[in-house]
């Protein structure tokens, strides 16, 4: 038996590397399907109650896809009107940011002793026409292979919410096996994933939303851009906030002149990120969904260097997904425990 167990030990820590390599070079097609079944889960409720009222299944995924289109046609009217912003922006503005910018960084060159500007302007030493048409080839190449994800996706969610792809039948097949109880653990895990989504992205929004606010409140330029931007990157577990109030502090640094202004503005948007993420966020969550600080940087990091932007953003809700699941046993409850750090 300890020869056996010992085998399925050294078995298992073959296994692994082999399937994260399998996970990241096949990532055009593990990408998708787990962003399908993330937003698939979302629908679920929806396709079974139009199922009991007898609605066809084509008229279901039909309205699936129309809910799915307008979400995409508002993210790009939004998306737009913000880039209408910014062009809109006279040339004065990147002026004075270029000069409040360059004292900055030339403050900083001074302090650590070596040459970043080189006697240039930050903006123009950043913004470089040679650059713009060294990255305009990638830019292009990284358009095109979003959309491919984004098509493949919606591809994926539709055949898991026609159920021509059922999850459910995988897990009773491999992890589950007695069918009654895995009928009722996936139901579960099911309800509870759904509540996660649903929170995270009520509170992305509000966090978006807030952010904007404030922005426009303190007379900070493009304040559509920046609510959305905090939208779309309060998905990354708390780095995501950090990399906002960051970002947005040097930003008003250019346009707040008074120091007092800018303190007070650092301190609203940081109030808006501490009251959304850290003290809302784990009150609707609950203490099912804790998950140990140091779990999330090493998953941010594991799924992001695996798959990129979108391993970032789905490196949460994986987590959950194996958390949950290490719930169901008992052999697996310590793994369980050690996610959520208690």
């Amino acid at each position: 038996m300890n020869d056996r167990k010992t085998t399925n030990i050294l078995l298992l820590i073959l296994v692994i590397p082999v399937v994260f390599y399998l996970l990241k070079t096949l990532s055009f097609i593990f990408i998708p399907l787990f962003s399908a079944m993330f937003i698939a889960l979302l629908f679920l409720p929806l396709m079974r109650w139009f199922k009991r009222k007898g609605v066809p299944k084509f008229i279901r995924i039909f309205t699936v896809l129309l809910i799915l289109v307008s979400f995409f046609k508002v993210s790009g009217e939004l998306i737009e009107l913000s880039s209408r912003e910014i062009l809109a922006t006279d040339h004065t503005f990147f002026e004075k940011a270029n000069d409040k910018l360059t004292v900055l960084v030339t403050k900083v060159e001074v302090f650590f002793a070596f040459d970043f500007l080189q006697g240039e302007g930050l903006l123009d030493s950043v913004i470089k026409k040679d650059t713009i048409v060294k990255n305009f080839v990638p830019t292009v190449g990284f358009i095109a292979n979003t959309l491919s994800m984004t098509l493949t996706t919606v591809f994926f969610v539709v055949l898991l919410l026609a159920g021509s792809i059922d999850m459910q039948k995988v897990l009773n097949n491999t992890i589950l096996k007695h069918h009654f109880s895995s009928v009722k653990t996936f139901m579960k895990i099911e309800k509870d994933l759904i509540r996660f989504i649903k929170v995270k992205f009520f509170v992305s929004l509000c966090t978006g939303v807030g952010i904007g606010i404030a922005c426009w409140g303190f007379g900070i330029s493009f304040p559509i851009f920046w609510g959305l931007f905090a939208f779309a990157i309060n998905f990354l577990q708390m780095i995501g906030s950090v990399i906002t109030v960051v970002l947005l502090a040097i930003f008003a640094f250019v346009e707040i002149e008074a120091a007092s202004i800018l303190f007070l503005f650092i301190l609203t948007i940081t109030g808006v990120q501490v009251l959304f993420g850290a003290i809302l966020e784990p009150i609707f969550m609950g203490k099912s969904f804790s998950i140990n600080v140091i779990t999330i940087l090493i998953m941010l990091m594991l799924w992001g260097y695996i798959w990129g932007i979108p391993g970032l953003i789905m490196s949460i809700p994986i987590t959950v997904l194996l958390k949950l699941l290490a719930e169901q046993f008992k052999s697996t409850k310590l793994i369980s425990e050690m996610l959520s750090g208690k």
